[in-house]
C-alpha cells in the first residue's frame, strides 16, 4: 500500500457537486492499494500514520501526532498511486489492485482506522470521480509505502 499523507487545515471531497466528506485540522490521506497488499499492510500503515509527529507543539516544532491534537482524517482511494511510468507516456496501472481486491481492503482500512481513533473518519467513495480540495498546512506532505518498512 502506498499513501500520500498531507497535513491540512481543512479538506473536502465532492462527488457530483455534493460534499461527500470534509474535515478541519488533520490529515488528508490518498490510499493506493496494490494487488499483493494484505491486512498486515493496513495495520502497519495505520499505526505509522496516526503516530507521525508532524503537528506543531507549543514551540512550533513538529512534535505531535494526529492522536495528540485530536485531528481528523479524510481518506480518498487512489489507484493512480501505483502508476508505472517507466515505459512510454501512458502510465500503466498493472500493480494497482483490481476493484474486487482493493475495495474490501479499503473498507478494512476505514474500519480499522475508525476503531483505532475511536471516531468516524471522512472519506470519498471507492471508484468514484471525485473532486478533492484542501489547504495544505506547512506544506507537509509525506509518501509512505508499506513495502518499504525497513
Amino acid at each position: 500500500m502506498k499513501v500520500v499523507v498531507q497535513r491540512v487545515l481543512e479538506a473536502s471531497v465532492r462527488i457530483n457537486n455534493l460534499i461527500e466528506g470534509e474535515i478541519k485540522q488533520g490529515l488528508m490521506i490518498l490510499l493506493g492499494i496494490a494487488g499483493n497488499d494484505t491486512s498486515e499492510d493496513i495495520e502497519w500503515l495505520i499505526n505509522k500514520i496516526l503516530n507521525l509527529r508532524i503537528f506543531s507543539d507549543e514551540n512550533e516544532r513538529m512534535n505531535k501526532s494526529l492522536l495528540d491534537v485530536n485531528g481528523e482524517i479524510l481518506l480518498i482511494s487512489q489507484f493512480t498511486l501505483h502508476a508505472s511510468t517507466k515505459k512510454g507516456n501512458r502510465p500503466s496501472y498493472i500493480k494497482a489492485a483490481k476493484p474486487e481486491i482493493a475495495k474490501p481492503l479499503y473498507e478494512q482500512f476505514i474500519q480499522k482506522t475508525e476503531q483505532t481513533l475511536g471516531k468516524t473518519i471522512a472519506r470519498g467513495v471507492f471508484g468514484a470521480d471525485m473532486k478533492v480540495s484542501l489547504i495544505n498546512d506547512g506544506p507537509v506532505t509525506i509518501v509512505i509505502d508499506s513495502k518499504n518498512k525497513q
